[in-house]
């Protein structure tokens, strides 16, 4: 049996320059584990709550109070447990905090506690991480999942002034996850030299490109041209995150449409089903706000072939997908784990949506860490996808990196990957 006997909170640094936790887990046979969560800036109302410590250091953003507590309470409630008893000690976190959104100890403390333990369960078991999750979800076969990339950033974080929030490539049918990569490596690249060829240097958003154009069919020609520019345009569809909760003006019920314009959710509808007819657009994440189950099932209705994303309309929560499930309202769930919370309840999400036929895209936050776990959890409920992001960035490139290895060690049973 292989005990906790050590364990340690501090504060670093995510991709943004923010503060974030980590947590530094040690067992009885000297085992040292460490788990560090990321941050969104585009956070549903329905998340896990992430505790900040206020007053100036930060601009209020320090997380000393969340990493103090993993070092004082949760460490004196988990000394001597097995770290194989992910769920009783996931349980235990969430009884300590007591809230159904973890804002007593935060989330940031409680999932990189959760996140080590897992790690320690794997080592002391000495099994690869993604066929320890594996073994937690019990829903069979594990795969290396397709990429998804966000390449063009836009909505209301980013300079570029486009009206959704990310403009992605989904990629597939490639035979090696490294065939896969390397075109994406080079549509990112060759896209970067038509963008800036056309608008001369452009800002970047977390490596996403943030060029001055004003409309969503300016975006898919750009990206549809460095595709066919590279012979690849067999291997990609077009995907967009619209963050419309981030777009939605309750009092009027309308969304913004870019710079001086609204629509109505009906207007705004019918121009995802024109897009969809213009462009190999298959995928919509969060195409309306985060209340509106009956939305999202329009959405599903009229466009029944592409691949009906919730976001924050879930939020990871077992009870959120129920609903969606009951109503038919998307027929994929994103899953991030910090919008939860644990692993063990992050697991929950994910089996249910995919025992209701609902497809699974693991994703990073924007304030990532070099923490790689989520490409482990990814292969270990065989998800479909993996949403990571442009491969210019380090957080990024530690999970593209994680996942090398592991389809590697999938091709090759005999070999082990840590």
């Amino acid at each position: 049996m292989e005990t906790i006997i050590g364990l340690k909170g501090r504060e670093i640094l995510n991709a943004k320059g923010n503060p974030t936790v980590e947590a530094e887990l040690i067992t009885s046979s000297g085992l040292h584990l460490f788990a560090s969560v990321p941050s969104g800036a585009s956070t549903g109302k329905y998340e896990a709550f992430e505790l900040y410590d206020g007053g100036t250091r930060y601009g209020g953003r320090g997380t000393l109070t969340a990493a103090n507590t993993i070092s004082t309470s949760i460490r004196d409630a988990l000394i001597g447990m097995d770290v194989t008893r992910q769920s009783e000690i996931d349980g235990l976190l969430c009884s300590l905090d007591g809230t159904a959104n973890k804002s007593r100890l935060g989330a940031n403390a409680i999932l990189p506690v959760s996140l080590a333990v897992a790690r320690a369960a794997a080592s002391s078991m000495d099994i690869p991480l993604f066929e320890y999750i594996n073994s937690m979800q019990a829903m069979g076969s594990m795969g290396i999942p397709d990429i998804i990339a966000t390449v063009i950033s836009g909505g209301v974080f980013s300079p570029s002034g486009l009206e959704f929030e990310d403009y992605m490539y989904v990629l597939g049918g490639f035979e090696a996850f490294s065939d896969q990569l390397e075109a994406l490596v080079r549509l990112r690249r060759h896209l970067e030299k038509i963008v800036c060829g056309q608008f001369g240097v452009v800002p970047e958003d977390g490596g996403a490109l943030a060029p001055p154009i004003r409309s969503s069919e300016e975006a898919f020609d750009l990206m549809l041209e460095c595709a066919r520019d590279l012979g690849l345009e067999d291997h990609v569809s077009l995907g967009i995150d619209v963050a419309a909760s981030e777009l939605f003006d309750e009092g009027t019920g309308t969304y913004s449409a870019g710079i001086g314009h609204r629509l109505s959710k009906q207007k705004l509808i019918d121009r995802y089903v024109a897009l969809c007819e213009a462009y190999p657009l298959t995928l919509i994440e969060d195409g309306v706000e985060e209340n509106d189950f009956d939305g999202f099932c329009e959405i599903s209705t009229r466009m029944p072939s592409i691949q009906v994303v919730g976001d924050d309309l879930f939020a990871t929560n077992v009870s959120r997908i129920q609903t969606g499930i009951e109503m038919k309202s998307a027929n994929t769930l994103l899953l991030k784990v910090n919008q939860i919370g644990t692993l063990t309840e992050a697991l929950a999400a994910s089996r249910l949506a995919q025992s209701n036929g609902m497809d699974v895209i693991v994703s990073l936050r924007s304030g990532e860490t070099e923490d790689d776990f989520i490409a482990d959890l990814a292969v270990g409920i065989g998800a479909r996808q993996i949403k990571l992001g442009s491969p210019v960035r380090l957080e990024r490139n530690t999970k593209y990196n994680r996942l090398l290895r592991i389809s590697e060690n999938l091709s090759a049973p005999d070999k082990k990957s840590f």
